[in-house]
């Protein structure tokens, strides 16, 4: 049976959906002017440029990384999709009946499944990019092993799910940087035109200075799967990842983060403490909240109201507000000042009929995949490794403040021996348990949880 020795691997590191039609259609509707890449922001691209043909490998083949896989091979010329890795068979039979769909089959000599697969993939030497999807908590392994191999990266957000798993994404990053290995990762409003040219009005003082934010990420409870006869602890939590906190991060990291990483890239920095609450009250199953409301403190005077929720039937709504001395933004597309006066709109590109659309031409789920090829045809170098990893870090400190109920100070976080999950990842019973935390209680889960019965 294969198997992860997690902690000994893990631990050395740290411390040494577009269809394929639907993308071609949105690139050739509407053309636009080129943006170069100024300042360390993404260049906005109508597609990746020609060049040697650049083969990828899928690790998690799941619908998040068969997307992923799609936009990659979306985003410009000579491109492909040659190999695939997952720990289960049919999640890899899904994804290649997709690609043969498009005409694009991939051999079944190249595909890969158990938790070593992604080491059999990466030892491919035609590999040139490979697409990190799985549940973050495999991130860092992963991140190192393409790293160690050679490999251009893509890999979606989260980067890790705990202080360990950060520090790793952090070494693994500068190692590529020193070899030239190029590294996008999932935050794709950084990639999005809107946002980026937003960015540029408040960088060029529109709002004044900062004094305030808030973020938000509110929606009904996404997707659960139940236990079925059959699956083992193991698979059971594997297949329903995104309600366990040791695979997914908690919702503040799987999908909140993308708020929290917005405030950072416009506040120039990360927050410096972290104090919170939130509670569990309408789950089925894992172990994770229904909610977040935490302050995060930038110095200065200067806070971030976050909140995100997963509650059905419930007010929603996604997206960022900072305030200014002179104005605010919501981050997206408009600027006001301080009268609730717009003064400053981005415009939108016109369709083919000359009509204003209320979106960009070319999705940003395309355009972070875009940059990375365009980047690597063109040795206009990215790495967007560390900077992900400090906004999913942030995330983490907020939910330590909520879980816990203390406030909780960046040093503490980056410093902490938070490593969470087993200490081996194997098929079969795992020896954890799953109690929501409690604020202001011994939290048993932090580190290493032990299991007693029978996983919800």
């Amino acid at each position: 049976m294969e198997n992860i020795d997690r902690r000994k691997f893990i631990g050395k590191s740290a411390l040494a959906g577009i269809g394929l039609a639907g993308a071609g259609a949105l690139i050739s509707a509407c053309k636009r002017k080129e943006t170069t890449q100024v300042s360390g922001l993404a260049p906005i691209l109508n597609g990746a440029p020609k060049g040697k043909k650049l083969k990828a490998g899928l690790i998690g083949a799941g619908a998040r990384g068969t997307g992923a896989a799609i936009n990659f091979i979306s985003s410009g010329p000579d491109l492909e999709i040659a190999a695939l890795a997952d720990v289960f068979q049919d999640k890899i039979d899904a994804c290649r009946e997709r690609f043969a769909s498009f005409n694009l089959p991939i051999p079944a000599e190249n595909c890969f499944t158990g938790f070593n697969s992604y080491k059999k993939l990466m030892a491919l030497m035609d590999i040139d990019v490979v697409i990190l999807a799985t549940p973050p908590q495999f991130r860092p392994d992963h991140f190192l092993e393409a790293v160690s191999t050679n490999k251009h990266v893509f890999m979606e957000k989260p980067v890790a799910v705990d202080s360990v798993g950060i520090r790793s994404i952090i070494t693994s990053g500068k190692k590529a940087g020193a070899i030239g290995l190029n590294v996008v990762t999932g935050t794709q409003r950084r990639h999005q035109e809107d946002y980026i040219e937003t960015y540029k009005q408040v960088m060029s003082g529109a709002i004044g200075t900062i004094t305030s934010a808030k973020a938000f990420w509110n929606q009904d409870h996404v997707w659960f799967r139940e236990r079925e006869p059959g699956w083992n602890d193991m698979e059971y939590m594997l297949r329903n990842w995104n309600n366990f906190c040791w695979l997914s991060g908690d919702h503040i990291l799987d999908t909140h983060v993308h708020n929290i990483d917005v405030i950072n890239w416009f506040m120039g920095r990360h927050p410096e403490k972290a104090i919170g609450y939130g509670g569990r009250a309408r789950r089925v199953t894992g172990d994770q909240y229904d909610f977040f409301s935490v302050d995060f403190d930038y110095g200065n005077g200067v806070s971030l109201h976050s909140m995100c929720r997963q509650v059905d039937s419930c007010a929603n709504g996604t997206g960022e507000m900072i305030m200014g001395t002179e104005g605010y933004t919501n981050c997206q597309n408009t600027i006001w000042d301080l009268k609730g006066n717009i003064i400053w709109e981005f415009e939108y590109p016109k369709d083919e009929n000359g009509n204003k659309m209320d979106h960009s031409v070319i999705p940003p789920y395309v355009q972070e995949h875009m940059h990375l090829v365009y980047a690597i045809r063109t040795g206009n170098y990215v790495n967007e490794a560390e900077q992900t990893a400090v906004s999913t870090l942030t995330a983490i400190m907020g939910r330590t403040a909520a879980y816990t109920g203390k406030a909780i100070t960046w040093e503490e976080i980056l410093k902490s021996d938070m490593d969470l999950g087993p200490s081996r990842i194997e098929f079969g019973p795992v020896d954890m348990v799953f109690e929501t935390p409690v604020p202001g209680t011994p939290v048993k889960s932090s580190v290493t949880p032990s299991f007693k019965g029978q996983i919800i």
